[in-house]
């Protein structure tokens, strides 16, 4: 089966680099243009949205791991062109608080994409809120994706995937 990830992520010289890679060419198509969408939404609602992280080798996995930057030992959405992360910026300043990335929640439902706020169960209590996170799947979704069963379509929409 020919997907994204195969085609052209695989076989991206990048793929076992250790740096920090904010290339929106390595976001699978959908994805890449639902985040785009998102950062043209924040904006015309106020927020100022750069990108921060796109694809994530298992290097640099291992390595933010490490760090206690992510409780994912292995790769996640990341590795495969479906997650990206943001920044947000007030008057020219990065801002960390994540508190302040509620925002994107709401956004996200409107153009396709899961936040990492509330990884679109809302109605769930969730242990760990990754505040800068979007992707395009399901937490349901992400296992098959692991394992090399199945890759959205461009035109798959995890918001409507129950």
């Amino acid at each position: 089966m020919s997907n994204f990830y195969l085609d052209v992520i695989k076989k991206d010289p990048r793929f076992h680099t250790n740096n920090t890679i904010s290339d929106v060419a390595l976001l699978e198509p959908g994805t890449r243009s639902a985040v785009e969408k998102l950062i043209l939404l924040a904006h015309s609602e106020g927020y100022e949205l750069k990108v921060a992280e796109t694809f994530r080798s298992q290097t640099r996995q291992q390595y933010v791991f490490s760090k206690g930057w992510s409780k994912l030992k292995n790769v996640g959405c990341h590795g495969y062109g479906l997650a990206c992360d943001l920044e947000l910026y007030v008057d020219g300043k990065y801002i960390e608080d994540g508190s302040k990335y509620q925002f994107l929640v709401p956004l996200c439902k409107q153009v396709g994409l899961v936040s990492g706020i509330d990884w679109g169960l809302p109605d769930q209590k969730h242990t760990f809120h990754d505040w800068d996170h979007v992707q395009r799947i399901t937490l349901a979704r992400q296992n098959s994706v692991f394992n090399g069963k199945w890759y959205p379509a461009v035109d798959y929409n995890p918001v409507t995937d129950k």
